[in-house]
């Protein structure tokens, strides 16, 4: 069995000193939206039990979807890369960019840079800088292969969409084909959720022609963030139906109006053609602080949950 542990948007605090002229423009309202709300919604308290839980359980591999800094100022980006430091060796880590990770173009390469050890993909030499056309990424970990999607993307003031890009796409459409002849558990982590409906402000711009892409090569799940809260989806695959799962934000207290702060696990048994995967939603609850196992369930199997 191997097992993979999910979790998302945890928003690392508290806000890093920086120079009045670096909060200008998206920057601004940004702060405006943590003084207001995000750092009473999200801190290390409800965070580190939370992580804390993670290593106790000892999974195989951790992959992180997104959104581990704020405003993207600079020093948020090693606050960020010791935060993953913590969840284990880089090998056994793996991370993709939200739309906060890349919220500003002038540091929208910051997290290549700062997080390049959990980035780099199988091919990928230790001396060669990653670049946006580093993604789609590929972790061979046993049975399982990680494939990291890039959504982020630079935006306006009041948006927080996000955009694979035909070049990704047809990167991943390789990719996953390949996997699949390799007979692998193909794990795909992307930020922003391909499913679903959510104002155009927040949406995955090619959210269809990923789908596209997914009902051509197969995958066996796809984990996202972004909406702070429970999700589960599927897509009609080559193999039969794609589960897509999201995950609460993981520094989320157990009343989060959005949902209590979560991450999930996934144990992976079996062959290609015969894959059995299991979630494990392990967190907060409304009205407990105690972070333990909340549910669990099938969802890829003859005994899957539909």
């Amino acid at each position: 069995m191997y097992v993979l542990a999910h979790l998302s948007d945890p928003h690392l605090g508290p806000m890093p000193e920086a120079r009045i002229t670096e909060f200008v423009g998206k920057r601004f309202f940004g702060l405006m939206n943590w003084i207001g709300a995000r750092r009473r919604r999200f801190g290390e308290a409800t965070l580190t039990p939370l992580i804390e839980d993670i290593l106790a359980q000892a999974p195989d591999h951790v992959c992180v979807t997104g959104d581990l800094v704020n405003v993207s100022l600079p020093a948020e980006f090693d606050t960020a890369a010791t935060f993953l430091s913590s969840l284990g060796e880089p090998a056994n880590v793996s991370v993709v960019p939200g739309n906060h990770d890349t919220y500003v173009r002038s540091t929208m390469h910051y997290h290549l840079e700062h997080w390049a050890p959990f980035l780099a993909g199988d091919v990928a030499h230790p001396d060669t800088p990653l670049d946006v056309e580093s993604f789609p990424f590929v972790r061979r970990r046993g049975p399982v292969a990680v494939v990291g999607v890039s959504t982020a993307i630079p935006t306006n003031i009041f948006l927080a969409s996000g955009e694979v890009g035909p070049h990704q796409l047809d990167r991943l459409r390789a990719q996953l084909l390949t996997l699949r002849q390799e007979g692998r558990f193909r794990a795909v982590m992307i930020h922003h959720p391909p499913v679903g409906k959510r104002p155009f402000f927040r949406d995955l711009r090619d959210s269809a022609a990923f789908r596209a892409v997914l009902a051509e090569t197969g995958a066996e799940l796809v984990m996202h963030g972004h909406e702070h809260r429970a999700c589960l989806g599927e897509i009609p695959g080559a193999d039969g139906p794609i589960p897509v799962v999201g995950v609460p934000s993981a520094s989320a207290g157990p009343n989060a109006e959005k949902g209590a702060g979560a991450y999930y696990l996934y144990r992976i048994s079996g062959t290609a053609g015969d894959w059995r995967c299991e979630m494990e939603v392990r967190g907060y609850a409304p009205g407990d602080s105690a972070v333990r196992l909340r549910s669990s369930r099938i969802l890829t199997g003859k005994d899957a949950d539909r």
